[in-house]
């Protein structure tokens, strides 16, 4: 992105703000100016007089209100234009705060001229090719410019009614999709339709892995393959948005949602994102990177607030937003959370200033489902509300009406009104949707419609789904019990290893106790299964062909007779699994998040009992997270454990495949599995309840996940980033290598960050092409030094100087090459001057630490091989 001053008016908005996240206290509201936290960001309507435009086409009428006569006016100035009050409630009671008039200044749009082959002229349907080590940093900006100019073209003579219409959802169920903007004039409308990983309430669509087994591939080929197909199929069924990927942090091992997400590391999720990102926008479907920001439970998320510094929020939370922005991202979606007092969804700070200035984000913010606080939230950076009533069916909206006389009698520039539906319809025309886009094909509301069975939208995408299940199993443990070799008798046990009792589908959004194995979380983020493959079903296929003697018990309870399975079998095969879900669904007392992190279904107690019984007992885990497994982890006959994280339909057929031998198991763990739950450093906050806000202290700031159990020196069970293979791998030959910079306009910016300067503060700062561009290629060998194929993950970790204060390892860096017995193959990963940088709350920018920077390059977070000192 390319850096601009900015104009006054938006500098005037970004020091009022600046301080919002300076890490000097919990709560944001507190540093900003009260008439400026009162009005911008806290304001919430209170039961009066209603008011509606007589002359307003929207979709709804508007809500409640302590107000003066003179704001349903359609022909107030601003000369006239009298203050209407709000009634805030506060810490310290009701505060009443005037609604002033609101300027509006668009921010500048981006104008760095492309630099290939580093910074190339970029159509979001046409992404760089996917490397093992990017070097390419894609320019969106030019597709941007000419969606912007042929959006402002359409909307020029559309009425504020009309415009209006285009920022507000239907409604929830009045249309076919889960949120619905309606076709006004020449521009047809938006279906946008969950989850992250398939098209949910829809038939004949692939269950793709969940984002937790996707990122346990770290493999960047594998997850841009499957955002591709992920795009194909929502755009075969005529779905404009999807909404994900989910990047929210791995915060709390018991996160409820974190099964949709991509682990407990920002640039494993960053890159995560931004892979799958560019694959679904190649599909030809919008993307949406949400739930921005911090929301990391499921507990209280509506009442609840994640008070985090700025510093954490940069480094940790925002930076897998910041690189889905670099992926040329849609849209974003805000989530239902608090933070720092003020919600998500009515954030000056995080919307206006860190996406929209900082970030140069181009497309627009939507609100989760009834997020939407209240109108003024379109001052705040809130484009679209969805899915357009205030809560479910209640009939009224905080945009619809309200935006319409807001923006009549000048309380809401219309300048701004236009910024909201060119940001809309640019990004329908950024992903070229205006060209022989397919008609919707889905009804969210009626699974029987025969309409949901009329695009098959499948295609060959079982292989991926299959690739992605197995390449995302993790290795932990195996005492030469793996590959299986045509046992002579087998047994599986457990229910995990069984095909549903009802069918794939067995409750709602998958929102049950699970009778059979465990494909997917519950919640939103789920879809119908076409089909489900369980292990019972593909190892009893494979055991057939080695004319095995192939048993089982399903049972987790009987252990009696789980016991007497096992007697005299030559392996034993033991699986368990761990649901979790979203909020509006408890199953079994878990309200989303997990309760605990063992076993359900009394699994430890059931391998304890198999163990006891049988000297190769194999552990299968088919978990939404970390599980504690201490109870039989070191028990000799516990002889491998496979971490199957979820397989979506193909879920047996790539446990088979690993358990063979077909596939080298190469997964790596996105998180760390401690030994005891409390030596994570963060628990589920609770509490909380009515009107008040439950705050979530995210007090330990940078130490998130490995990064914490390094700096306190606990030994975890597995690290971050392990995994075993059926080979081994040796490393040698470091080299780094200082890249030449090829961004001669912003020599002098680079000049200036090597001197130890930050980052201006301007548009486009923390995305700007010289910051992200090569500057260091970090080369080494890798050796297969076993005797079977197999393929490694090399992970680079910085050490910053103690000055820096950053954690004692943080990964900035993997690639993945794949090796025949004894073969040697360099391997390279390429370091950015953002990658080595640290956020400086004082200058509010990227800054390189003073004193050296050294690094390490292995096989996880604990593992590692070789050492260097980058030369700066």
């Amino acid at each position: 992105m390319a850096q601009k001053s900015l104009t006054f008016s938006l500098l005037l908005l970004f020091v009022s703000c600046i301080f919002a996240l300076d890490g000097s206290s919990s709560s944001a509201s507190s540093s900003l100016p009260s008439t400026l936290t009162s009005a911008l960001s806290n304001a919430t309507p209170t039961s009066s007089t209603t008011f509606t435009p007589s002359t307003s086409t929207s979709s709804f009428t508007s809500v409640t209100k302590h107000s003066s006569s003179h704001l349903s006016s359609s022909s107030s100035s601003s000369a006239t234009h009298s203050n209407p009050t709000w009634s805030v409630s506060t810490h310290s009671g009701p505060l009443t705060i005037p609604i002033s008039i609101y300027p509006f200044t668009p921010f500048p749009t981006p104008t760095l001229l492309p630099e290939p082959p580093v910074f190339p002229e970029t159509d979001p349907l046409y992404p760089p090719p996917v490397s093992p080590d990017p070097v390419v940093v894609p320019d969106f900006a030019p597709a941007w410019a000419i969606a912007y100019s042929r959006a402002q073209h359409l909307i020029s003579g559309y009425t504020i009614e009309q415009k209006v219409n285009i920022t507000t959802g239907v409604g929830w169920e009045n249309g076919p999709c889960v949120g619905n903007i309606p076709a006004v004039a020449d521009f047809p409308g938006l279906c946008l339709q969950d989850s992250p990983l398939g098209v949910r309430f829809a038939d004949l669509v692939s269950s793709f892995p969940p984002g937790v087994t996707t990122a346990s591939t770290w493999n960047r080929a594998l997850i841009r393959a499957r955002g591709l197909a992920m795009g194909q199929e929502f755009k075969a069924k005529g779905v404009n948005l999807a909404l994900g990927p989910m990047m929210n942090m791995g915060r709390v091992a018991q996160g409820g949602r974190n099964f949709e997400g991509f682990g407990a590391d920002p640039f494993l999720v960053g890159e995560a994102a931004y892979e799958t990102i560019l694959g679904l926008q190649a599909g030809g479907v919008q993307a949406t990177a949400k739930h921005f920001i911090n929301n990391e439970q499921e507990h209280n998320r509506t009442q609840s607030s994640s008070n985090v510094d700025d510093r954490t929020q940069h480094e940790i939370y925002a930076h897998p937003f910041m690189r889905s922005v670099m992926a040329g991202v849609a849209s974003v979606m805000c989530s239902y959370n608090l933070i720092n007092d003020t919600y998500a969804c009515n954030n000056n700070k995080t919307m206006n200033d860190i996406l929209k200035r900082e970030f140069g984000f181009q497309g627009f913010i939507m609100s989760d489902w009834s997020a939407t606080m209240n109108t003024l939230s379109a001052v705040q950076g809130l484009d679209m509300t969805m899915p357009g009533d205030i809560t479910f069916n209640s009939g009224d909206s905080y945009f619809g009406g309200n935006l319409t006389a807001y923006t009549k009698n000048h309380t809401i520039s219309l300048a701004r009104l236009d910024d909201m539906a060119t940001r809309i319809v640019a990004a329908w025309y950024y992903l070229h949707q205006d060209q022989d886009y397919p008609n919707t094909t889905i009804n969210s509301w009626n699974i029987n419609d025969p309409i949901n069975q009329e695009v098959n939208a499948q295609s060959d995408h079982a292989n991926i789904v299959r690739e992605i299940a197995t390449g995302g199993i993790v290795l932990l443990k195996n005492e030469r019990a793996l590959p299986l070799k045509k046992p002579k008798s087998m047994v599986l046990v457990g229910s995990d290893a069984a095909p549903p009792h009802s069918g794939p589908n067995e409750y709602p959004d998958h929102g049950g106790d699970p009778t059979g194995v465990l494909a997917m979380g519950w919640g939103s983020g789920t879809d119908r299964l076409s089909y489900l493959i369980s292990p019972y079903e593909a190892i009893q296929a494979r055991a057939r062909v080695d004319q095995t003697i192939f048993s089982w018990d399903f049972d987790n309870w009987d252990l009696s007779k789980a016991v007497s399975a096992v007697v005299d079998q030559e392996v034993a095969i033991v699986f368990v699994n761990s649901d979790s879900g979203e909020q509006y669904i408890t199953v079994d007392g878990n309200e989303g998040d997990r309760k605990n992190l063992t076993a359900w279904h009394e699994g430890d107690r059931l391998i304890l009992a198999v163990a006891a019984q049988n000297n190769n007992t194999i552990v299968i885990t088919n978990s939404v997270g970390p599980l504690i497994l201490e109870p039989w982890v070191e028990h000799p006959n516990v002889t491998a454990i496979v971490w199957a994280n979820l397989g979506g339909n193909e879920a047996g057929n790539a446990i088979t495949e690993v358990l063979y031998g077909d596939w080298n198991p190469s997964g790596r763990l996105p998180y760390t599995i401690a030994k005891n739950a409390s030596d994570y450093p963060t628990q589920l906050t609770l509490g909380g309840g009515g009107t008040e806000i439950l705050p979530i202290n995210y007090t330990e700031g940078l130490y998130i996940d490995y990064r914490w159990f390094d700096a306190q020196n606990i030994t975890p069970r597995y690290e971050f980033g392990f995994g075993l293979s059926y080979t081994t791998f040796e490393y040698s030959n470091l080299a780094i290598i200082p890249i030449a910079s090829a961004d001669v306009p912003e020599t002098t910016l680079i000049d200036h960050w090597a001197a130890g300067g930050a980052t201006a503060i301007a548009e486009g700062s923390s995305t700007a092409l010289w910051l992200h561009m090569p500057a260091f290629q970090v080369a080494f060998d890798v050796m297969n030094t076993g005797s079977h194929f197999g393929g490694e993950i090399p992970q680079l970790y910085l050490h910053h100087p103690a000055s820096a204060k950053e954690p004692p390892s943080v990964l900035k860096g993997f690639t993945n090459i794949d090796l025949q017995p004894g073969q040697t193959s360099q391997a390279s990963i390429t370091l950015s001057r953002y990658d080595l940088s640290i956020w400086d709350v004082v200058r509010q920018g990227w800054a390189k630490p003073n004193d050296t920077i050294t690094f390490s390059v292995g096989a996880s977070s604990r593992d590692f091989r070789l050492n260097g000192t980058i030369p700066l």
